[in-house]
């Protein structure tokens, strides 16, 4: 195992094919502005260490990053790699990970637009993470106590489990597929639209018109505030522990909560039915 400590490298490809490399408080900075420091590495760690040029990581295997900080010049710094563990680290330039498999990431401080798209097998926990179309296109996903802000976040994702998060995004959710989400706080417009197996449990939902045109959608325990519109052309099972501003046009299933402020039945094809303190509501007979 060789180390290098204490050093500055600018150049070009400055690492480029190194195999069961330890790199320790170094700079991956200068006027050279060489790209792809680290490309096509074997065993490699990066402990403290200062990343502020492009593409530093990529065609990577059997990867460990430590207490590093890729700056907002940082930019695409990890693509098409695998085996990857990245910890207490700040990941801030645009695109920072994508086609990468088996990635875990725990106390990250994550500020990446278009972060994370097609993923396989990512785990992140205690982390945050701010970006627009996080993780787009990933699978297998597992993520624990980490707060993700940005919009349009986990669109298409597939087989995916969230506990204990807090996520404050519009738009989220959007086309995902057998998704679960427990224990977490979910803040902002138009939630889990077009979703597939999408099951929500003990959450608190905030935001107006979720879960519309979903299927095999599940509500268990969950409390709903601010939600008007929701779950409309839906097929849905649901139990609300609190009022739901307005239910539109579920398209089948039950919801059960305490109290409903409004019904709109206006669709033909609505046969959902809503029980509210032990009354039974369905769409009017039509003629």
């Amino acid at each position: 195992m060789q180390e290098i400590t204490n050093q500055t490298f600018d150049e070009e490809r400055a690492f480029y094919g190194a195999e069961d490399l330890t790199v320790r408080r170094c700079r991956i900075d200068g006027p050279a502005d060489g790209e792809s420091a680290f490309k096509e590495c074997t065993g490699l760690t990066v402990e403290d260490t200062f990343c502020n040029l492009r593409y530093p990581f990529w065609h990577d295997r059997d990867l460990t990053i430590r207490g590093s900080e890729m700056t907002g010049l940082c930019r695409a710094a990890l693509w098409y790699s695998g085996g990857i563990r990245i910890e207490n680290s700040r990941l801030h330039g645009i695109k920072a990970l994508r086609e990468c498999t088996d990635v875990a990431l725990s106390r990250c401080d994550i500020q990446s637009p278009e972060f994370g798209w097609s993923l396989r097998n990512v785990s992140m926990d205690r982390c945050r993470l701010e970006s627009q179309y996080m993780l787009m296109r990933s699978e297998d996903l597992h993520f624990t106590h980490t707060d993700c802000i940005g919009k349009y976040s986990f669109q298409y994702v597939k087989n995916a489990v969230f506990d204990h998060c807090t996520f404050d995004t519009k738009d989220a959710f959007w086309h995902a597929e057998n998704v679960t989400v427990r224990n977490s706080v979910v803040r902002g417009e138009y939630l889990g639209w077009y979703s597939d197996g999408l099951t929500l449990i003990d959450c608190r939902i905030i935001g107006t018109q979720p879960l519309c045109c979903c299927r095999h959608l599940k509500l268990i325990r969950c409390a709903m505030e601010e939600t008007d519109l929701a779950f409309e052309k839906s097929e849905v099972e649901a139990t609300v522990t609190t009022p739901i501003v307005s239910v539109k046009n579920p398209r089948s299933g039950l919801i059960a909560a305490p109290s409903i402020g409004a019904f709109i039945w206006d669709d033909p094809l609505a046969c959902g039915t809503v029980i509210t303190g032990g009354t039974l509501h369905s769409a009017p007979a039509r003629s």
